[in-house]
């Protein structure tokens, strides 16, 4: 009986734990860093190689890090969603342009629009495996003491902003009043 009965329990539970992932939002993945401080990085600003932007930028008021490429498909839908809300919401809005190309991504923002308050370059995306990123779009919402309030995978759409950012923005902005 424990011969058969076994395997059927162990395949009962994995087809269990494989409906459970079909049904779940890929985009509500928990972040072990949601309420600590975001990770320390000094990177080279996309426009002025020169320049360093450090975490510090992060400081100070409610703000957003989106992390893109140009190679991104998902990135390309995203984008006019992101122009729109930078110039509604008055949000900085920081860009960490990963695993890219500066001359691809200067073109791209040349060309789209260019909705971030700064730009860093994060050409080998160490930063970004620093911020448990998975892939782009990824979209960080950061207190004004530099804590990570929330992280959402995937393209941000006009809803996702209305219902879920605006929301927690407008929290985090009274709470530091």
């Amino acid at each position: 009986m424990l011969r058969y009965g076994l395997p059927l329990i162990v395949l009962a539970g994995l087809i269990l734990i494989f409906w459970h992932g079909l049904h779940s939002d890929p985009s509500l993945v928990k972040s072990p860093l949601i309420g600590k401080p975001a990770p320390a990085f000094s990177l080279p600003a996309l426009a002025h190689p020169d320049e360093t932007i450090t975490d510090s930028i992060l400081r100070g008021q409610v703000s957003l890090v989106n992390v893109w490429g140009t190679w991104c498909i998902s990135c390309r839908e995203e984008h006019p969603t992101l122009l729109a809300f930078a110039n509604k919401h008055k949000v900085p809005v920081y860009g960490l342009d990963y695993k890219d190309s500066r001359d691809k991504a200067l073109a791209w923002l040349k060309g789209k629009g260019d909705p971030y308050s700064r730009v860093m370059f994060d050409k080998n995306g160490d930063t970004a495996i620093n911020w448990g990123v998975y892939g782009a779009p990824e979209t960080f919402l950061i207190d004004a003491n530099g804590i990570i309030r929330h992280k959402y995978i995937g393209p941000l759409t006009p809803q996702i902003i209305k219902s879920d950012l605006l929301p927690r923005i407008a929290q985090l902005r009274a709470e530091h009043s």
